[in-house]
């Protein structure tokens, strides 16, 4: 299959959102994770990153889940000097991390979730604008 970040965004996106709204916690923190991954990577892939055309998968530098690849993307940005894509500084992600998916619910709750949801609605944004600029075409 070929990998499509935005679509995979938009998708995850939607998922977090409908879990989201009936409180369930856990998950929706996951998929707001996912989709910020993906959003993050979509937008990498313009400003220059590498996907094995065979495969779909980056290379192994930029491998990494949203709590890592939130740091590489400035890399590119900045690589072809870009701007109005900035990203905040601080990691929305630093206490994210791909192992949660195993933890018990009762350890997410609105808050810890609103954090990581503040995160992807950064990412949205700026696939917002890259569609509205004609960047992406979707």
């Amino acid at each position: 299959m070929q990998t499509d970040f935005y679509n995979a965004f938009l998708r995850h996106w939607n998922d977090a959102e409908y879990l989201y709204n009936i409180s369930r916690w856990a998950n929706s923190d996951q998929l707001y994770a996912y989709s910020a991954e993906c959003g993050l990577k979509c937008l990498m892939l313009l400003f220059g990153m590498y996907v094995n055309p065979a495969t779909g998968i980056p290379d192994e530098k930029d491998k990494l889940h949203i709590d890592k690849i939130w740091y590489r993307y400035e890399t590119y940005r900045a690589g072809i000097g870009i701007s109005g894509y900035f990203i905040s500084p601080v990691n929305p992600f630093d206490n994210w991390n791909i192992g949660q998916r195993y933890a018990n619910e009762i350890n997410f709750d609105k808050f810890w979730v609103d954090h990581h949801l503040d995160g992807a609605k950064e990412i949205k944004k700026l696939l917002n604008k890259a569609v509205l600029e004609g960047r992406l075409n979707v």
